[in-house]
């Protein structure tokens, strides 16, 4: 790849109580930074409860598979995507920055991330 793209996946209302619909935003992550791209994931909104410490960990993408959003998380950050959480979050769900998944490299607020969206280099996707 001579020039490195960047993918921003925006999670907004992936319900964290339907398991089902939260793999394949994840699985994507992984494959685009496998892929070489440089991927970020924004969870605001609904989707904001995923980085909370406890809560992905609980949630199997499939019934009975054992395989948890959690691991999905894991798998994309270890692959190199990196995960983001909106600073008004953690005002609307109670939670301190300490609240949050490891794997969380931080806060990306409203502006950052319309400024990112409207870069050309930069490809979004969102749930």
């Amino acid at each position: 790849m001579s020039e490195a793209r960047r993918l921003l996946i925006v999670m907004v209302n992936s319900d964290p109580r339907n398991g089902e619909e939260l793999g394949a935003p994840f699985y994507q992550a992984s494959v685009a930074a496998v892929l070489g791209y440089e991927v970020d994931v924004v969870c605001t909104a609904t989707a904001g409860r995923l980085l909370r410490k406890g809560v992905a960990e609980t949630i199997e993408v499939k019934p009975g598979s054992g395989k948890t959003v959690y691991d999905f998380i894991r798998d994309a950050h270890a692959n190199g995507a990196r995960f983001w959480a909106c600073p008004a979050n953690l005002d609307l769900f109670g939670m301190a920055a300490d609240d949050l998944i490891p794997e969380c490299a931080g806060m990306m607020s409203t502006t950052q991330m319309i400024v990112d969206m409207m870069d050309s280099d930069c490809r979004v996707l969102s749930y």
